[in-house]
């Protein structure tokens, strides 16, 4: 990648030499405007939801989940559940500064809700369990985009405690909210990677195992992984670039429990973004682990020579105790193929040095601290109860949480409706500042983040993201007055 000489001294200590190379050719490229980079890189990513309203800053659609049938694997029919007829659903893509209006239409044989992860919004919008959508009703959500959420979320349902089989069976779209002030150059192409995995039987149907059941049983325990690994609902694509360019890939891990470790082969990435967005300067990694319902934002340069290709993998992660471990789970899997154009090499945009600044929460600002203990399939020794509160907090409030992981497999921890700072990991500082809504917890391991819980009171779920986990209880319920 290459840099403007203006940027250059605050970012070579940080970036590999084959990100600076081209640094004294730099050539400014013309820009193009955000929604035609975002166009360029629609295939095959997941398709947009057409915005129904004229007015200025507002964004309006409609969203119905209803049974459909689908070649989700090639040659062969699937009853799913689906956001208007596809899985994984369409994108909701929306600025800073806008006005949201989601009118939703369940058209299930059950109940069900969507819950916008990671955003910040009131309570009855955030689409928990404590807002059902019975069959054939409606819902209107309706929320703001604040100045600084711009970053990278997805939508899916949460009625407790069936949250995981409605997954399973394909109700997860992303959520895009963009900047208008976004640092990065319009010419880069973006794609969007939404990870999945799936198992069916033989007759094309979605596995999903009696509890009662050795699979069943595994399941709940391990947390439901499928066999088969999805990106945009396809198994193994192609995803186009030229050499020496420069693309932004926004992932989403959208599966029930599986955890990749992203690689491509022989070269690195620049990570520059979590949950809640950028964050302020690129971080050179070789892998990056991403946790089920985290999302990353990475800088990849094309650096293969025209007509060649590779594969994104995800590389070996021990999430598992080692009574319920996989075969396989040492194994490297690919993802899907990058090709490479047989066009001549373009030269690499210039990124710039400071991305987003995030001011970190000051830490004397908090006015408790919270432990949270994940064992068992509990929180605190207690399973989830609709109708009882097990955290109370003052609008307004800054706290630490602590969060302890006490046994032999990983848990990610998520927190509805507030992004948090991560202070600190097994007593290690957090190496940089980001917005996160959720945080990994290896197995026996612990870390601290400091949240604002502003704005907006009422219950609020914090849970384990391992889905059979959460439907299983591993939950709990903050009131905020």
């Amino acid at each position: 990648m290459s840099f403007r000489p203006a940027v250059w001294s605050a970012l070579a200590c940080a970036l590999p030499v084959a990100w600076l190379h081209a640094q004294e050719h730099v050539h400014p490229r013309k820009k193009t405007s955000a929604t035609a980079a975002v166009a360029a890189s629609k295939p095959p990513g997941p398709a947009v939801l057409v915005n129904e309203s004229r007015t200025p800053r507002t964004v309006e659609v409609t969203i119905t989940a209803e049974p459909t049938l689908l070649s989700i694997v090639p040659g062969v029919k699937t009853t799913a559940y689906a956001y208007n007829g596809r899985v994984p659903g369409p994108t909701l893509e929306a600025y800073e500064g806008d006005r949201v209006i989601v009118h939703f239409h369940n058209r299930l044989p059950e109940p069900t809700t969507i819950h916008w992860h990671g955003m910040h919004l009131p309570a009855k919008f955030d689409g928990s369990p404590f807002y059902m959508v019975q069959p054939g009703e409606s819902y209107d959500y309706e929320f703001m985009l604040e100045k600084g959420t711009a970053g990278t979320y997805w939508y899916h349902p949460h009625p407790h405690p069936f949250t995981g089989a409605q997954v399973a069976k394909g109700l997860f779209a992303p959520l895009i909210v963009r900047a208008h002030d976004d640092p990065l150059p319009k010419s880069i192409t973006e794609r969007l990677i939404v990870l999945s995995d799936n198992r069916f039987r033989a007759d094309g149907s979605i596995d999903i195992a009696d509890p009662s059941t050795p699979q069943g049983n595994l399941d709940v325990s391990n947390g439901r992984e499928g066999n088969i690994l999805f990106v945009n609902g396809q198994v193994m694509p192609t995803i186009t670039i030229r050499s020496g360019e420069v693309q932004l890939w926004r992932v989403i891990n959208a599966s029930a429990a599986r955890v990749y470790r992203l690689a491509i082969p022989g070269q690195t990435m620049l990570h520059v973004g979590n949950d809640g967005g950028l964050f302020e300067k690129p971080v050179e990694v070789k892998d990056i682990v991403i946790a089920n319902s985290e999302r990353v934002m990475l800088l990849v340069r094309g650096t293969g020579a025209p007509g060649s290709s590779t594969v994104l993998q995800t590389l070996p992660y021990d999430r598992y105790v080692a009574q319920t471990r996989p075969s396989d789970w040492n194994t490297p899997r690919d993802l899907f193929r990058l090709q490479y154009a047989k066009d001549a090499p373009v030269t690499p945009v210039a990124i710039p040095a400071v991305l987003r600044p995030i001011p970190a929460i000051d830490t004397a600002l908090a006015t408790r601290t919270r432990v949270f203990v994940m064992q068992g399939g509990f929180i605190n020794g207690r399973l989830h109860d609709m109708n009882r509160v097990d955290e109370t907090a003052k609008l307004g409030d800054v706290e630490i949480w602590q969060i302890e992981n006490l046994v032999g497999m990983d848990h990610p921890f998520h927190l509805h409706g507030f992004q948090f700072q991560v202070i600190d990991r097994d007593g290690v500082p957090e190496p940089f500042t980001s917005w996160k809504d959720t945080i990994n917890l290896p197995k026996h391991s612990t870390a601290r983040f400091i949240v604002r819980l502003n704005d907006f009171p009422g219950l609020w779920m914090y849970h384990c993201h391992i889905l059979d986990h959460e439907d299983h209880g591993m939950m709990g319920v903050l009131e905020l007055k």
